[in-house]
């Protein structure tokens, strides 16, 4: 009996992609564009773009606090990430804050300063 099942499910396989391939290629005549056009280095460029200026957000938005934190005494990277897991500030990805990341977003916002242009900037980075 279950050789029975397998032949059935072949010949609808078979079937079915019958039916794909003439529903595609009448789209096709019709002159529908068929498939993806965009190509895998022009969807990376586009991903990389889309994630940097998130992060760019991100980092806009909790450095006020950081430099909050740091106008308050408090410099190094370990104490500042250890302040803003205190007030419930979390990561980019929901995460705690940790020695490392802090020093990351500044370097990113000091890029993203010097990306605007030296006179613009009204904050000074420690690191």
């Amino acid at each position: 009996m279950p050789h029975i099942y397998a032949a059935m499910a072949e010949k609808e396989h078979g079937v079915f992609a019958d039916r794909t391939r003439a529903a595609l290629a009448a789209k096709e005549a019709q002159g529908a564009t068929i498939g993806n056009r965009t190509t895998l280095a022009e969807a990376q460029a586009k991903g990389v773009e889309i994630n940097r200026a998130a992060a760019d957000a991100f980092a806009a938005n909790v450095l006020p606090i950081v430099l909050q934190i740091q106008a308050a005494g408090t410099t190094t990277p370990r104490p500042v990430a250890a302040a803003l897991n205190a007030r419930g500030i979390r990561t980019a990805r929901s995460g705690a804050w940790q020695g490392s990341t802090v020093p990351n977003l500044l370097v990113r916002a000091r890029r993203a300063r010097e990306a605007i242009g030296p006179e613009s900037a009204t904050y000074v980075l420690p690191y």
